[in-house]
Formats: structure tokens, sequence, C-alpha cells
């Protein structure tokens, strides 16, 4: 097998496992940082509100369908006098909370990582490409033809993830 094909997929098999690695990277960064805005407030779905750690309500305030975010607000006058106030908020207006309509799935930082994922797939698939026509016979196109293969189908799958968004308003 020439040398130029093992470089090409060793590069390629770089290339696809820093992509995988971005999406996972991206996606324990995002579920980490709801959590850590979030922490030690308590949501109730059948109310559709946020407790405090203190035991006060957050309730719906205000939705921007547009940026598909929910705003909750405690009352000031309740934030105003808790005794928890300076390791909750600096507001005099009350906390506020912030609830994304959209998942991970959906979100726009998911499509930017999303898109850094797809053009490294496909430089990936690129460079295999481009051996495959360069030498294609024996050993050498097997390689590339293994690894092209499993990299294109999942580059299709993000790219149509990348291109799809949920439009509910």
């Amino acid at each position: 097998m020439h040398t130029e094909v093992v470089l090409a997929a060793s590069y390629a098999m770089f290339l696809t496992t820093v992509a995988l690695g971005l999406e996972l990277l991206a996606r324990h960064s995002h579920t980490r940082s709801e959590r850590y805005r979030n922490s030690g407030f308590i949501y109730f779905q059948d109310r559709d509100a946020w407790e405090c750690p203190a035991g006060q309500q957050l309730l719906r305030q205000e939705t921007q369908h547009g940026r598909r975010i929910i705003h909750y607000r405690a009352p000031a006058e309740a934030c105003n006098r808790c005794a928890l106030k300076n390791n909750c908020t600096d507001s005099n207006e009350g906390r506020v909370l912030k609830s994304h309509l959209d998942s991970w799935i959906e979100s726009e930082l998911r499509r930017f990582h999303r898109g850094i994922s797809v053009v490294l797939l496909l430089l990936a698939a690129i460079i295999l490409s481009a051996e495959a026509m360069r030498h294609s016979e024996g050993y050498g196109l097997l390689v590339v033809a293994s690894l092209l293969l499993p990299i294109s189908l999942v580059e299709t799958k993000l790219i149509v993830s990348f291109l799809s968004r949920k439009t509910n308003t």
C-alpha cells in the first residue's frame, strides 16, 4: 500500500475524531451550563413556574418567540428582603431565569458546532476521494473506500441535521 494512502487515511480518521469530539464536548458543555444556570431552582411543569431555594415562585413574565426564550421572574419585594439575595442576584427587580424553548439539538449553538463538524468531515471526504482517484487499485482503494463510506454517511446525517430547524412558535 502506498504511503500517501496511509497518511491520507490517518488524517481523515484524525479529522473524523476531532469532529466527533467537538460534537460530544459541545453537547456536554451546553448541558452543564444549563444545569449551573438553574442550580438550586426547581421547575414545576403543572404550574409553569420555578421555585427558588428560598421557596419563592418565579412566574412566567415574557416569551420572546423570535429568540425562543421564556423569562421567569420572582417578585422584586420578595428578592429584596431575602437573606439569600447576595448569592442569587444583584437586581433590585427580582431574580430572572431564562428557559430556552429549543433543546440542545435545535439550538443555534448546536448549529454552529455542527457546522464545524460538517466542514471537518467534508475535508476528510475530499481527501479520501482524491486518494481514491489517485490510487484506484488494491488495498489502498479498499482502505480509502472503507473509510469514505461511513464518513460520508455520518456527514450526510449531520448536514440534514444542520439544515433542519424546528419552526414551532
